[in-house]
């Protein structure tokens, strides 16, 4: 399963690591990480295939352990190959893609941002589930060659699981990736990204319901025999499906209020001061162009820093006349000068990358159109909700 992605002129900062997990090389230009959770579900590999381990090849002792940890070791290997043809496709469409983790529940491919069209949401989709069909499928081949011991067990594993993992990934709801092939379908019919995210993920409650009481109508309807295991297996999993779809929901709802920030529409009007002018000089000018900011500039205007509002108001007025203006000023440095059209989740995630109390807003022609302040655009992002 995968997230989506920016536009690729803007590439992200480094991400943390996630804590608790553990960088073991890279792929696909992404970081891969291994979460400290997937060292119990290996383990538990180990102690489930010792015994077939066993019955193909006796008299490992101890060893066979070892041999299950090999066989854990390759299933999440094909589950590697799941997620690292997400991160492919997504950079084949220009989006960056941070990490792969490694998890209890399978694994994860962090891209930043949303698809901007239906079709490239649905190709990073559904290249996961038909990469573990392809994987189950080769196993499928390798198999009709009559392998013995050791090579039959890690084939048949391979088939099964990867089918499984292939089939289950494509049912339409969210968090997983037939969710998104869903949502990219919604989405191309009613034009709405909206609306696509909020159908795919009812459907996933639902799937989510159904993981609940699957081993209920495996024991009542099918007959099939039922141990405390299979519910708590499936208690796991339709908590996953649940939150993993709420939150997508959530995120949805968050979005929709997006495009309702217009980074020129909440700018303040700004006046240019040569960067040594007095403080007091330069907020008697402000006062009185009806300015709600200040850039420094150098001798030849090229701006050079946003006064910072706080240090203004922390600044004495008996201190004022003495102090220049630059002392209060943030230099702008990459990521404090914006484009004054940029709007949007653009907007949001040029602020999350460089975190800052005002930004310089750039005509394109280079001229200084205005400041944005961080306090501005929260307020015009709580009234969008109401």
């Amino acid at each position: 399963m995968s997230s989506p992605a920016p536009p690729p002129e803007q590439a992200p900062a480094p991400s943390p690591r996630p804590p608790g997990t553990f960088k073991v090389g890279t792929l696909a230009g992404a970081d891969v990480l291994v979460s400290s959770s997937w060292f119990l579900v290996a383990a538990m590999i180990a102690v489930l295939v010792a015994p077939r381990v066993d019955q193909v090849t006796p008299g490992l002792g101890a060893w066979k352990y070892v041999a299950g940890l090999a066989f854990a070791v390759i299933l999440y290997g094909s589950v590697l190959l799941h997620e690292a043809s997400h991160a492919a496709v997504a950079r084949h469409y220009g989006y960056p893609v941070s990490s792969i983790t490694l998890h209890f529940l399978g694994g994860a491919t962090a891209i930043e941002g949303e698809a901007r069209r239906p079709r490239e949401e649905f190709w990073i989709a559904v290249v996961g589930p038909l990469t573990s069909l392809a994987v189950g499928g080769v196993a499928l081949a390798v198999h009709t060659l009559r392998p013995e011991g050791l090579l039959l067990m890690a084939v048949e594993g391979l088939a099964g699981a990867n089918l499984l993992v292939g089939i289950l990934n494509l049912v339409p709801g969210l968090p997983l990736d037939g969710g998104r092939v869903l949502k990219s379908a919604v989405w191309g019919a009613t034009r709405s990204v909206h609306s696509g995210t909020i159908v795919a993920g009812w459907v996933g409650r639902v799937v989510a319901v159904a993981a609940l009481f699957w081993p209920t109508f495996q024991s009542e309807v099918l007959g099939w025999p039922v141990g405390i295991v299979d519910y708590v297996v499936a208690i796991v999993v339709a908590m996953f499906l649940w939150t993993g779809a709420t939150a997508a929901m959530a995120s949805a709802r968050l979005r929709s209020r997006l495009p309702r920030l217009v980074a020129r529409n909440l700018a303040r009007r700004t006046l240019a001061v040569p960067d040594d002018l007095p403080l007091a000089e330069a907020v008697r000018r402000a006062q009185e162009a009806a300015a709600g900011s200040i850039v420094t500039v150098t001798s030849d205007g090229r701006p050079v820093g946003v006064v910072n509002e706080a240090a203004l108001l922390a600044t004495p007025e008996d201190r004022r006349p003495w102090v220049a203006t630059s002392t209060v000023a943030r230099t702008l440095s990459e990521g404090l000068a914006l484009p004054a059209d940029i709007d949007g989740e653009q907007l949001i995630l040029a602020i999350t990358r460089t975190p800052a109390a005002e930004y310089l807003l750039i005509e394109p022609d280079g001229s200084i159109y205005g400041v944005l302040s961080t306090a501005d655009v929260d307020a015009a992002f709580r009234a969008a909700g109401h």
